[in-house]
């Protein structure tokens, strides 16, 4: 099954103030027909990459079965990780950065390493605030969750 997810992460008082994330998961049916998802969630303190890598958890923990997942976020932290073997060298250097510290966020790259692993997943890159409309609309799920825990 051909799936495609869009994500997006927000915080308010970024570091460590409320944030949320928001996601939208897309798939056609053998019909033709368009189905979709909406997922989004509060966080009373957080910060906007640990939202940005909780919008892509939530997408692929909701597939139940293997799928061709298109994975589409605003994040350069997120999409680069993967498309420039920045996770590959972390995970070799025990988790250590070329500049000799942690990596932070490592718990939820290792949950994001375990959701993906089941997926053929494509990870993409959309300018943010652009008007792309699910970037948009996982904007606003993502806000809203934020404000929501104020």
């Amino acid at each position: 099954m051909k799936v495609t997810i869009y994500t997006d992460g927000a915080a308010r008082g970024n570091p460590d103030g409320p944030g949320g994330y928001g996601t939208v998961l897309q798939y056609v049916d053998q019909s033709g027909k368009l189905h979709e998802k909406e997922l989004s969630q509060g966080y009373e303190k957080t910060t906007n990459n640990r939202m940005e890598l909780m919008a892509a958890i939530a997408g692929l923990e909701a597939l139940n079965r293997p799928c061709e997942v298109e994975l589409f976020s605003d994040s350069q932290y997120l999409i680069n990780a993967f498309n420039k073997g920045w996770l590959e060298s972390w995970q070799k250097k025990n988790w250590i950065k070329s500049d000799r510290k942690p990596v932070l966020n490592v718990d939820l790259w290792k949950r994001l390493l375990a959701a993906a692993e089941p997926h053929r997943v494509t990870w993409n890159w959309v300018k943010g605030h652009d008007g792309h409309p699910e970037n948009e609309r996982c904007d606003r799920l993502a806000t809203a969750a934020a404000d929501a825990m104020r």
